[in-house]
């Protein structure tokens, strides 16, 4: 009996775990403002080790966590996993071009010359879901045609693209990066928080929504992803967003509020992020 309990604790914990990310994504966001706004990176350096070997580590667009974690590491002498760890960021980093390119020197400080980052980014690569880049470049392609004003064959063209999300959902799970990266055929540019965000004039959005939602609390979509699409909705039936705030007579509490409960920063600390990240680009 103790024997089973036991297991059944286990099988419990695992699965609850399964299902974490939005606490993965606000304890993020917590031990990036005590880097970033507190500016206090080695006590970020501890909560980040901590954090990752509980979780999976994501690298979020803009606020880049795994990247920091090692890139503060790196600049304070701590450890971080070395090798391995740096193996591990690759993949995260790859979905977007050559900026991969950037940390060679980083990389060539612990040992792993440009040309093996170059293999391991063309094996990432190799790995890709073909079937579902073919699907969704055909869909990024769709989505674009007749906008705006042919709003028939737009709305035949939401319902297409509809089908396959439910499709790939079934299938695949969730089309995150990982699975087809973010550019599909010809280098066309698949943006899917676009095409998630136009799912909201589809007759499945509430089952497309609800199931996005399951993606997010695994981790495989985005918070910023999944709020594009929910305040999509709210801005087509002309209600105040619920993780936007688009006017003064919103309640920025509110909206902190709800920000949170899907793992998004508060609007003051994306503020900052936001500005760094543009920073950074104009230095490039």
């Amino acid at each position: 009996m103790a024997i089973f309990s036991t297991w059944t604790f286990f099988f419990n914990s695992c699965k609850s775990r399964e299902f974490d990310y939005i606490t993965y994504y606000n304890r993020v966001n917590e031990i990036d403002s005590i880097y970033r706004m507190a500016n206090n990176p080695q006590k970020a350096i501890k909560k980040y080790r901590k954090l990752f070997r509980k979780y999976t580590p994501k690298n979020q667009e803009r606020i880049e966590e795994y990247f920091t974690y090692i890139k503060i590491s790196d600049d304070y002498n701590k450890n971080f996993g070395g090798k391995k760890s740096l193996y591990k960021l690759i993949p995260l980093i790859a979905p977007y071009g050559d900026s991969y390119k950037d940390q060679f020197k980083l990389y060539q400080k612990y040992g792993i010359d440009s040309t093996e980052v170059n293999q391991r980014v063309a094996d990432w690569k190799k790995s890709l879901n073909k079937q579902l880049i073919d699907s969704f470049t055909i869909a990024m392609i769709r989505d674009q045609v007749g906008r705006p004003n042919d709003k028939t064959l737009v709305k035949k063209n939401v319902e297409k693209n509809a089908h396959l999300f439910l499709w790939t959902f079934t299938n695949y799970g969730f089309p995150s990066s990982q699975k087809i990266g973010r550019l599909g055929n010809n280098d066309v540019f698949i943006a899917m928080p676009t095409l998630l965000s136009h799912m909201v004039s589809s007759e499945s959005y509430p089952i497309i929504k609800s199931k996005v939602f399951e993606y997010l609390k695994s981790g495989d979509c985005s918070p910023q992803d999944y709020s594009l699409m929910a305040d999509t909705f709210d801005n087509n039936k002309n209600t105040a967003s619920r993780f936007r705030y688009r006017n003064k007579t919103q309640d920025s509490t509110q909206v902190n509020r709800s920000r949170k409960s899907i793992g998004l920063p508060s609007l003051k600390h994306e503020a900052e992020i936001r500005k760094d990240f543009f920073k950074k680009t104009k230095k490039k």
